[in-house]
């Protein structure tokens, strides 16, 4: 089973969000999804196509998403991907696969900086419980449907990470 179209998985279907550690050019996207679309039409666990499909949010965040109920991936089918985008993205000069940042919005563009450096804007009031977040944890389709990638800090991770002591 190919690639299908993203929006034709099940919400009960694996997701993984690969953020992109800055903005990519027009260029950059074109290449990703030409390569993600090459990787995922050949991708296989233990010899049997996984339905697999992909979306680009913000020239920055790849989501790719696999529906279980066909065939799962493997521990060596999920390391492939992760290695190609790996790859990838240092031929961009970018990183595709890291999860420690904190992504947040500011002033409409999306915003990238390590989780002390968050902490410390938290601590500021620079940033707050209804900062927009980018969620890269989310890890089912439908969970990304339902509360979105970009939420207020307050409903994601963040919440109780950074603002625990704020009501909401």
């Amino acid at each position: 089973m190919p690639r299908i179209d993203f929006s034709a998985l099940p919400d009960h279907g694996r997701l993984w969000v690969f953020p992109a550690s800055r903005r990519l050019d027009q260029n950059e996207v074109s290449t990703l999804l030409d390569e993600a679309d090459a990787f995922l039409d050949s991708w296989a666990a233990h010899g049997v196509p996984l339905r697999s499909g992909r979306e680009l949010r913000h020239d920055q965040f790849l989501l790719v998403g696999v529906d279980e109920d066909a065939e799962a991936p493997s521990g060596c089918s999920i390391d492939a991907l992760v290695g190609r985008l790996r790859d990838l993205g240092r031929g961009f000069g970018v990183t595709l696969v890291e999860h420690a940042p904190v992504w947040y919005r500011e002033a409409g563009d999306v915003c990238v900086v390590p989780r002390a450096v968050f902490r410390d804007l938290a601590s500021a009031g620079t940033v707050g419980p209804d900062t927009a977040v980018f969620d890269t944890t989310l890890t089912r389709l439908g969970e990304l449907r339902t509360e979105g990638l970009e939420r207020p800090a307050r409903g994601a991770w963040h919440g109780a990470v950074f603002f625990r002591d704020a009501s909401g």
